[in-house]
């Protein structure tokens, strides 16, 4: 099917044709066939790289060029960022939302797609975005999480919600893996779209003895190492491509990129280029590390890394000068880099309380969708590693030749149930127990589980729980939200998470920082790090040494989870104490991205806890509200001035204050030459224009002494 014979604006089959997009692959028209431009709802199960996000664009610039809008929903920030840099310059005008949860972006309304993460769109249907009637088509990639026990439910409660607003809105579902397609389409009334084609070979196999073994035939890899994976690597680059390498752990990832680097001893001057700008932003020994692997051609690529850090990896692996790339299954999903071969090395990863696991077999063909480079490769290769006979054909039956799992949903867990309802009717979608029935009739769930009775029961323990806690009210047989019940909804946080802020700040005689980190850090809503048998010594220690200023006492049964809870909200006031991030990163075995992952959590549930003590414990309000700056920057309250200056934050507001600097008057009266010393003259002179702007705006008092002016900043040193 030629693209010029589809009814999507000139513009953008322009586009295309430089783009060199001239027929559309089999599935891709296989949805034109089935109403892709009729408005038809689509679910399209088809394989990594065979076009999925081309059918969506194409459908969105269709309701474009009649006026419509689109929602497109996707599971991670980065993915969000990396499908608005996609979808922008094509002639429509693109949005993007994946911030405060809170707000109702207004703005977003001008834009014809909207791109988004089904937390955020969930945030602007409790906080009633006007736009969001205006939409007229919802895609939703990577539909199959919405088996996530985590982000499930929220996933399922959106697309329910937007269909019951929007009934003449077309949904599109895309997925690469999901085992009971037919179902899924049942509940979204869509055509199924389901292929195995792809646009380049996948060859699925199974390395033992020297060889990839395949269904067919076997291929034999030369040893240059006494290592498997690194014969693996080297093979692959001989022929001029790339690997991806999943293994089970971080610590493994590094080891592994590490090795990977001997072996290959590139030199080439770009690389030494990468080397050097992942170098200047290294501040631990693992950033240090990574930068050396990458001068060689090899890198891992896991979550505790900066994100800065990440995505110059990701540049120097798409251009294909890092030749491989060590990752954690844990990233598969989020790791859109495509290569020769992918090396599935370790099928099994840690999960807390049952050892080592194997990986689903959905997991497993994510990471082997991602063997091939189209136009690119003649061909892509998923290679798993047995260390005997037996483990491969465990291997090929449970992996290579088993389908993807079921997609069930998770909508009856208790607590987020809990959360949904509160949203349901603080939003005024139901307002009395009939509709909330009714609605969740609506749902994947019941649509699985017809005649069950479970989200019935579970319902009646969510709104006892709400009635309790004077989140919701019911009024001649009416629901509605309480003033409580209504800012827990906007703010976007678990209820029984919120009854707990609230019921600890009230009991408690006097504010503590530390104890708010031990409440917050204690909610579902929070993430904590695990904690080992070495770590209970400085722990018990912080506990004896500060158990005045904690809000929580340790409880019989319940030890882990307080240690958890414990250890990090120890390392969040460490940050916030202004000690140094290596020092973090050693003292609690995390990386740069684990702290900005934690701290970014944690600053959100900050800002509930202010908005919620300022309605229940004003007196703690202001503490908490400047505690929220003093951890976003990770700085003592001393420097809470300063940091309220752009271009200020913690590294050049402690260097003003040791300087005898405390404040921004302090900044007129010093010396030009003195502050550009500490800060640098382009930054000083920025620093002094807002104080300028700001005193010309009567925002602050003129300085009687010490007329410092911008040019001053710029003639003296």
């Amino acid at each position: 099917m030629k693209v010029a014979t589809l009814p999507i604006p000139a513009y953008l089959q322009e586009r295309y044709r430089t783009l060199g997009i001239v027929d559309l692959y089999p599935p891709q028209a296989e949805c034109v066939e089935k109403g892709l431009f009729e408005t038809k709802n689509l679910l399209v199960t088809i394989p990594t790289a065979s076009g999925k996000t081309l059918i969506a664009e194409m459908a969105m610039h269709a309701h474009a060029s009649r006026r419509g809008k689109s929602l497109y929903i996707v599971p991670l920030k980065a993915l969000a960022s990396e499908k608005y840099d996609e979808f922008g310059g094509k002639g429509v005008k693109v949005g993007i939302s994946t911030g405060d949860f809170d707000r109702r972006d207004d703005y977003l309304g001008r834009n014809d797609i909207i791109v988004a993460t089904s937390e955020k769109v969930d945030s602007l249907i409790r906080n009633r975005a006007p736009w969001l009637r205006d939409i007229s088509l919802l895609v939703v990639d990577e539909v199959h999480l919405l088996d996530s026990p985590d982000r499930g439910p929220t996933l399922e409660m959106v697309i329910t919600k937007m269909r019951a607003r929007n009934p003449a809105m077309q949904v599109i579902g895309l997925s690469a893996t999901i085992g009971n397609p037919r179902i899924l389409a049942g509940w979204l009334d869509a055509a199924l779209v389901t292929s195995s084609w792809r646009p380049v070979d996948l060859r699925q196999g199974v390395y033992l003895n020297g060889e990839i073994r395949f269904d067919e035939n076997a291929r034999p890899v030369a040893t240059v190492s006494k290592h498997e994976d690194i014969n693996l690597l080297v093979d692959t680059v001989a022929e001029g491509g790339q690997c991806i390498f999943f293994v089970s752990s971080r610590k493994n990832a590094e080891a592994f990129a590490k090795r990977a680097a001997k072996a290959l001893k590139c030199e080439d001057p770009e690389l030494d280029q990468y080397r050097n700008r992942l170098k200047k932003i290294a501040g631990t020994e693992m950033g240090e590390s990574l930068a050396s692997c990458v001068g060689m051609g090899a890198a891992f690529h896991h979550a505790g890394l900066p994100r800065e850090a990440r995505a110059i990896v990701e540049e120097g692996f798409r251009k294909g000068l890092i030749r491989c790339i060590s990752s954690t299954p844990t990233l598969a999903a989020g790791l859109n880099l495509p290569a020769r071969r992918v090396v599935v090395r370790d099928y099994r990863r840690y999960e807390t309380g049952a050892g080592m696991v194997p990986i689903p077999a959905r997991e497993y063909h994510q990471m082997a969708g991602r063997a091939g480079r189209p136009r690119l490769d003649p061909y892509g290769e998923s290679v798993l590693i047995a260390k005997d006979e037996e483990e491969r054909h465990t291997l090929f039956e449970f992996y290579i030749h088993a389908p993807a799992e079921d997609v069930n949903s998770q909508c009856a867990n208790e607590s987020a149930l809990t959360t949904h309802i509160l949203s349901l009717i603080a939003s005024g979608f139901v307002s009395c127990d009939a509709e909330i029935q009714e609605f969740l009739g609506r749902t994947f769930y019941q649509y699985q589980h017809r005649g069950s009775r479970l989200i019935g029961s579970v319902t009646e323990r969510a709104l006892r729980f709400l009635d309790a806690a004077e989140m919701v009210v019911e009024n001649g047989g009416r629901l509605s939200a309480t003033e409580y019940g209504a800012l827990v909804s906007q703010l976007y946080i678990d209820p029984r998470g919120a009854e707990s802020i609230v019921t600890r700040m009230c009991s408690a005689d006097e504010y503590s920082d530390t104890g708010l980190l031990q409440i917050l850090c204690s909610t579902p809503d929070m993430y904590t790090l695990y904690v080992n048998n070495r770590d209970l010594h400085y722990l018990e220690r912080f506990l004896f040494e500060h158990e005045e200023e904690l809000w929580l006492p340790l409880e019989f049964g319940e030890e882990e989870e307080f240690y958890r809870a414990l250890k990090t909200a120890m390392l969040l006031r460490d940050w916030s104490m202004e000690v140094p991030e290596p020092t973090i990163c050693e003292r609690y075995s995390v990386g740069p991205g684990d702290i900005f992952n934690l701290v970014e959590s944690v600053n959100w549930l900050m800002h509930a806890s202010g908005r919620l003590s300022t309605m229940f414990v004003p007196r703690f309000a202001r503490d908490v509200r400047e505690y929220e700056v003093c951890m976003k920057h990770g700085i003592k309250r001393e420097l809470l001035p300063l940091v309220s200056l752009r271009n200020i934050g913690r590294v050049r507001a402690r260097s003003l204050f040791n300087n005898g600097i405390t404040c921004p008057e302090d900044l007129k009266k010093a010396d030009p030459g003195k502050v550009s010393a500490i800060l640098g003259r382009g930054i000083a002179a920025q620093v002094m224009r807002q104080l300028e702007r700001d005193e010309a705006n009567g925002e602050d008092e003129p300085s009687v002494s010490g007329q410092v002016t911008l040019s001053s900043f710029k003639e003296g040193g």
